[in-house]
């Protein structure tokens, strides 16, 4: 299989539940797969953040806040898991550039 393909694989099992994510993170550690490690940071990203304000929103007793959330992380998981079934490197709307950022490894 040549690298793009395997590249295209594991960014789309990033993109399958947070351990899908950890499962391609692992898969992606002995050869470095640029393109998949990009997707891996979306997806963590994507994840972390329902996680983090699913908690908070939680605590709001309002269909019309919980639906807009739910709304916003499926347009954000959705437009990343098409990007990597289409093989392109595209930034999530609005967080994708924060989480390239944050989940890079410093040299």
């Amino acid at each position: 299989m040549d690298t793009f393909q395997e590249g295209k694989k594991i960014a789309t099992i990033s993109y399958i539940t947070i351990i899908g994510t950890i499962i391609a993170f692992t898969m992606n550690s002995e050869k470095k797969n640029d393109f998949a490690a990009f997707h891996i940071r979306q997806a963590l990203g994507i994840f972390i953040t329902f996680f983090a304000f699913g908690y908070i929103i939680g605590y709001f007793n309002s269909w019309m806040i919980t639906s807009a959330f739910w709304v916003f992380i499926f347009v954000l998981w959705m437009y990343g898991f098409l990007g990597a079934l289409e093989g392109k490197k595209r930034l999530v709307p609005i967080v994708g550039p924060l989480y390239q950022k944050l989940f890079t490894a410093k040299k």
